[in-house]
């Protein structure tokens, strides 16, 4: 593909996410089947549209700050550092440098004009940025966050300004981690345990799974290590009743699943059926037969008042703002907003005390997100310790301890009451869990 044309479709791209109008996977993945046929896009042609466009998402107050010593449109000069940026990350992972991968290609798209300015950008110091361009956080969000980590704080900036690798879970109904790990390393895939979950098994390079006979076979499921750890803390068990409250697209039901060996019964229960359409085909994979999804219209739904009293377990992964996942989804951080914290800790208060209502005497109850927020997180479980007498909280480090985990106490906040996760700390999403029992 000629690097003018290539440039082009980053510029549009980048003028397509920037509307925020629907997440960036999906404005992406639009795209790429839109010009299907118009335009030749290979794997690097992909790659390079990919990257450059989550690039200016992750650093855009200081790609909008350089921007404006340039001419010209504006969605161009933000592409053009998006790429440059995915170049320089490139070479920082000492890649081979493919066709697409240096800086002369890029040149050819670029007048002189544009490539001079890109050598002036490239040339700016950090004491030329202020604080907002060196963190690309609104500022709402980088004040909640700075009051919660001080110094930590900018560790976890520069942890953002990258992407995530690729985790994966071995389904232990199927297959070892260490068989699986040494089949991947054999394949020429690099992998390694990971330190946390005993299921976990991590992959810097993101190699595509879908082909591998190992991902066609059910052995492995893509899930974030700290994901793994939340249906670790459920410690589902064979026989028992267990439900999944918002089960999305199950990749925890599965883990929940195989814990339980494939016996109980376990319910995966969410408001929104397409999600639940998509655990269809990781569940035919899975071998597992234990699980039943049941999409609701809201967590009053009779289907769920009928089986009142009668869990086990019970997870509450809640929806949230999923600032937690900002090096996957960095347009996150500009489509939230402070009122939309606002609505979603109304909706996870209701959500966590409807789904209490389902445990019985001695059963288990965890509430989990995928956010870096603390109204999102320990507000909303202090709150409901203190309006449901009879729930008991769990400290999670021991339970994680207990499970076998090392390091435990590091996964948690300094009482080892919760389970906190955090990118710059632990190599994973951002995660939060409080367990309680009910007595």
């Amino acid at each position: 593909m000629h690097p003018k044309a290539l440039l082009d479709a980053c510029t549009e791209l980048t003028r397509l996410l920037l509307r925020f109008e629907h997440p960036a996977d999906s404005v992406v993945s639009k795209y790429f089947r839109d010009q299907r046929k118009s335009m030749d896009l290979g794997p690097r042609e992909r790659n390079v549209l990919a990257e450059t466009v989550y690039n200016v998402l992750r650093q855009k107050l200081r790609f909008e700050h350089l921007a404006k010593s340039g001419t010209g449109v504006r969605e161009r000069r933000l592409a053009i550092l998006g790429w440059a940026a995915h170049l320089d990350a490139q070479a920082k992972q000492q890649q081979p440098q493919a066709q697409h991968g240096d800086r002369g290609f890029m040149k050819a798209a670029m007048s002189e004009m544009e490539f001079k300015w890109l050598s002036d950008c490239d040339a700016a110091t950090e004491d030329d940025f202020l604080a907002p361009h060196k963190h690309n956080l609104p500022a709402w969000l980088a004040e909640a966050l700075q009051s919660q980590l001080g110094d930590d704080f900018w560790p976890l900036v520069e942890s953002l300004q990258h992407t995530a690798g690729l985790d994966v879970r071995v389904n232990t109904l199927q297959a070892k981690r260490a068989e699986v790990l040494t089949q991947l390393q054999t394949s020429g895939i690099q992998a390694v345990a990971t330190p946390f979950s005993p299921w976990g098994i991590r992959m810097p390079g993101k190699p595509n799974l879908s082909k591998l006979a190992l991902f066609e076979q059910g052995h492995i499921e893509v899930q974030d290590e700290g994901s793994q750890l939340l249906a670790l803390l459920v410690d589902a068990k064979r026989g028992e009743m267990v439900a999944d409250f918002c089960a999305g697209a199950g990749g925890k039901t599965l883990a929940l699943g195989a814990s339980m060996r494939n016996t109980g019964r376990l319910y995966a229960f969410d408001t929104s059926a397409h999600r639940l359409d998509a655990l269809k085909p990781r569940l035919a994979r899975s071998g597992l037969s234990n699980i039943h999804p049941i999409a609701i219209a809201h967590e009053r739904d009779e289907r769920i008042k009928r089986l009142r009293g009668k869990m086990d377990r019970v997870l509450v992964d809640a929806p949230c703002t999923g600032l937690g996942t900002l090096r996957r989804n960095p347009d996150l951080k500009w489509r939230q907003t402070p009122e939309a914290v606002a609505e979603l800790v109304a909706k996870q208060t209701a959500i966590l005390a409807a789904a209490a209502r389902l445990l019985k005497p001695g059963g288990r109850l965890v509430y989990a997100t995928c956010s870096l927020l603390r109204e999102e997180n320990e507000m909303i479980a202090q709150a409901f310790t203190q309006a449901h007498d009879g729930f008991q909280p769990l400290p999670v480090a021991e339970l994680l301890a207990a499970l076998g985990v090392d390091a435990a106490k590091s996964l948690c906040t300094d009482d080892a009451q919760f389970l906190r996760l955090w990118p710059h700390r632990h190599a994973t999403d951002g995660f939060f869990a409080a367990v309680w029992q009910l007595t």
